[in-house]
């Protein structure tokens, strides 16, 4: 009987990480015994009172409290350790602002079973209803069926990962299973065995990226990413994080430099540099203050208020 735990890491987000936690109270359970870590990054609002009054009829449950906001990588890091000290054989990354088909784990679990070349793997990950990038373009009936991801791309000239199918209505194009470039960490089932090999999330990222640098290390030690077509989940996707916002400006302009100059191509390295000094001319305030940091070594939480 395989041991699986779920790591959710809430901050300041008690309501969707209950909705989260009652969609795991409905997965399929068979051959597998599951658990779950929820894993608090200091909230200031009500969290840990209404997380510490959770049982789930399925599942073991653990809440662990940190005390101060070590954003996703750490954060999500104190979970999985806590897992693989308690002998999980895999474990379940989830975003708290996420809610999960009955059939996603039980599906994702057998395939890994089945295919023990795969050090990790995600979903097909739909838009919740209502938090789609375009709402209007889309029928009333396409509602969640409007995809977020079906595997990735890692744009090595570009340095950015890119998700498959985004803002496209799930037609059955994306239902063959397949390796992939990147796992994404808003779902992602980890093979402890290959954790133990290749370390955990790198925590000088904070968030964004720590994703797509476990998953390159995951295949620099030979193990493949796939893409599990027939699980899926929903996703509460962002707004507040999104593509010009200052969060957004900040960590991905200085990780991006991070990761491309541990990973990149001479010439990548080359086009970020001639970019970075274009944003310190005319980038936007968090861009700018995300290249002074990269050059700083202000890596982690770094300059973010």
């Amino acid at each position: 009987m395989n041991k699986i735990s779920v790591v959710i890491l809430n901050w300041n987000g008690v309501d969707d990480t209950i909705a989260c936690l009652k969609s795991i109270q409905e997965l399929s359970l068979k051959d597998y015994k599951l658990s779950v870590i929820v894993v608090d990054n200091k909230s200031s609002d009500d969290s840990l009172k209404r997380l510490r009054e959770i049982k789930l009829k399925n599942a073991g449950y653990e809440l662990l409290t940190n005390n101060a906001n070590y954003g996703f990588a750490k954060g999500n890091n104190i979970g999985i350790a806590n897992a693989i000290d308690g002998g999980a054989e895999y474990i379940l990354v989830l975003n708290n602002d996420t809610e999960v088909d009955s059939q996603t784990l039980q599906r994702m679990v057998g395939f890994m079973n089945n295919n023990p070349q795969f050090g990790a793997i995600s979903p097909k990950i739909y838009f919740a209803k209502g938090y789609e990038f375009h709402k209007k373009r889309y029928r009333e009936s396409d509602l969640g069926k409007v995809i977020w991801y079906a595997g990735g791309d890692i744009d090595w000239a570009n340095v950015y990962g890119a998700n498959h199918g985004v803002d496209e209505v799930d037609q059955g194009q994306f239902e063959e299973v397949r390796e992939t470039d990147f796992s994404t960490g808003a779902c992602s089932l980890l093979r402890v065995e290959t954790l133990k090999k290749v370390g955990l999330y790198e925590e000088k990222y904070f968030m964004y990226l720590e994703d797509v640098d476990l998953s390159v290390r995951i295949k620099k030690s030979g193990w493949k990413i796939g893409y599990c077509d027939g699980a899926h989940i929903w996703h509460k996707v962002a707004q507040s994080s999104s593509v010009g916002s200052d969060l957004n400006d900040y960590f991905i302009t200085r990780n991006r430099m991070f990761f491309g100059f541990r990973y990149a191509s001479v010439r990548a390295k080359v086009a970020l540099i001639k970019e970075s000094f274009r944003l310190l001319l005319a980038g936007r305030k968090w861009q700018r203050v995300g290249v002074k940091d990269f050059y700083l070594g202000k890596l982690g939480k770094g300059s973010w208020r």
